[in-house]
């Protein structure tokens, strides 16, 4: 989709294979489309069906049915000692920073929201971050999605120490 919104570019974690795309925590919600500029901590999404560079929706489920991705953080975007950027004032820092960015908190939130340390974990973790283009729209922050390999989860995995 090419909404005013652009597009939020999908990133592979840290030990992760290419997994396509978001988890969401179990929320009880009615199954729903989503856009990535709304996706909350809680949620749960099925994976595209199509390998995406760039994805703008994903299908939101309820946590209690399979799904393959929940989503557990989202981390506003901070340069190396700098406060988070969310007022918009600063220039787009690159896929490069981003991507290390990411790498950073989404293993440093794992642990919060999982039970568990990220590296004594049997999930993985996954996160979308901003593109050039959403950028330019106020998006400054990454969003981090816990998955598992070649398994669908049931249930969310918030607290469950796996």
């Amino acid at each position: 989709m090419t909404g005013a919104r652009g597009r939020r570019v999908a990133r592979a974690g840290a030990l992760l294979v290419v997994l396509p795309l978001a988890l969401g925590a179990c929320s009880g919600d009615d199954e729903e489309d989503g856009s990535v500029f709304s996706i909350k901590p809680g949620q749960c999404f099925l994976a595209p069906s199509e390998v995406e560079a760039q994805i703008s929706d994903l299908e939101r489920v309820d946590c209690r049915k399979e799904h393959d991705h929940e989503a557990y953080a989202v981390v506003p975007y901070r340069a190396p000692g700098e406060e988070a950027d969310v007022d918009g004032s600063g220039e787009f820092p690159g896929d490069e920073a981003l991507t290390k960015f990411a790498d950073g908190a989404c293993a440093e939130e794992f642990g919060g929201y999982v039970g568990v340390d990220y590296l004594d974990s049997s999930l993985f973790y996954t996160y979308l971050t901003p593109s050039p283009r959403s950028w330019q729209e106020d998006d400054r922050s990454v969003i981090c999605l816990v998955t598992s390999a070649g398994t669908k989860l049931t249930g969310s995995v918030k607290g469950t120490k796996q």
